[in-house]
């Protein structure tokens, strides 16, 4: 949809502007979505953090105005802006919880003769307190069920992540970042030598966009041979 802008003129000067047109300010919002597709021309995003987007903001018919930009970041609940940038197209992560507020103001000049345009309604970004359930036990056989040992479907602004496993003799075997990952149940985590049934140690350490902390540091249970149902072993 697009955003309309409202303008303020402000005669800088004495007498009138005789410009027989003025420049047309149009900002937008786009970010890729958990698919990886482009959302263009968003108003809002309500989900998890970490969220990039890319803000940007054209102008035609300038004539002989010249723009000026300033992008505006606020926190829900705060006066103050706590960043400003002043570029035509500008990116940002959010990585933390919360309601924010993005907002443009275009001054177009021409001598001493400024037009400036502010958005009616900001950009507004509604990040999710953070969430993270680790299960005790996978069952890697191939059954197309469990196969992984990763953390729970539904976990929300995860911002810091790093997992390992030990074998029973403290050997590290596995270790990865990104809490879509996880370890497949071999010596080496890639699909090479299967490690036997039994027990491992699992240390956790991420944080959340909320600011929560999720240390762990457990046993969990290699059951090649079990066969489950949909309802899967520590699920």
């Amino acid at each position: 949809m697009q955003r309309l802008l409202s303008f303020l003129l402000f005669l800088l000067a004495a007498g009138p502007i005789f410009a027989q047109s003025y420049p047309e300010v149009t900002p937008s919002m786009s970010y890729y979505d958990e698919d990886g597709l482009l959302v263009d021309d968003a108003d809002s995003y309500s989900g998890s953090a970490p969220f990039e987007a890319h803000f940007s903001v054209e102008v035609t018919d300038l004539g002989d105005y010249y723009a000026l930009y300033e992008w505006q970041f606020l926190r829900d609940g705060e006066n103050a802006p706590f960043m400003k940038r002043y570029e035509a197209e500008t990116d940002y992560k959010f990585t933390e919880s919360g309601t924010f507020y993005v907002s443009c103001i275009v001054s177009c000049v021409q001598g001493t003769d400024t037009l400036e345009y502010a958005m009616e309604t900001p950009f507004i970004i509604n990040i999710a307190n953070s969430k993270l359930e680790v299960p005790n036990a996978f069952t890697p056989n191939g059954d197309g069920i469990n196969d992984v040992f990763k953390v729970k479907e539904g976990y929300e602004s995860i911002v810091e992540f790093r997992a390992t496993v030990f074998s029973r003799s403290g050997a590290r075997i596995y270790e990865w970042t990104d809490p879509a990952d996880g370890w497949d149940g071999t010596m080496n985590g890639h699909g090479g030598t299967p490690a036997p049934d039994g027990a491992y140690y699992f240390v956790m350490m991420a944080r959340g966009a909320d600011g929560l902390k999720y240390d762990r540091k457990m046993v969990i249970n290699l059951l090649r041979g079990y066969k489950e149902s949909t309802t899967g072993a520590g699920r």
